[in-house]
C-alpha cells in the first residue's frame, strides 16, 4: 500500500492493518524458511508497508502533543 493510501485510514484502522501485516510476515517468513515462497520480494514490501504505519501512527502522535 502506498502511503497516501493509508493516511485516509483511521489510526484504528492502521492498527488493524498493523496487525494483519505483522501475522502475513511470519507466515511468508515460515515459508520462506520451508523453501515453497514463490516472491521473496513480498517479505521486503510488508516490511515496508510496516514501517510506513508505525511512521504515520509516529507523526500523528507527535501532532496531537503539540
Amino acid at each position: 500500500m502506498k502511503a497516501k493510501e493509508l493516511r485516509n485510514l483511521t489510526n484504528e484502522e492502521l492498527k488493524d492493518k498493523l496487525i494483519e501485516l505483522k501475522k502475513k510476515l511470519m507466515q511468508l517468513r515460515f515459508q520462506n524458511t520451508i523453501g515453497g515462497l514463490e516472491k521473496p520480494s513480498e517479505i521486503r514490501e510488508t516490511k515496508r508497508t510496516i514501517a510506513r504505519i508505525l511512521t504515520i501512527l509516529k507523526e500523528r502522535e507527535k501532532s496531537e502533543v503539540k
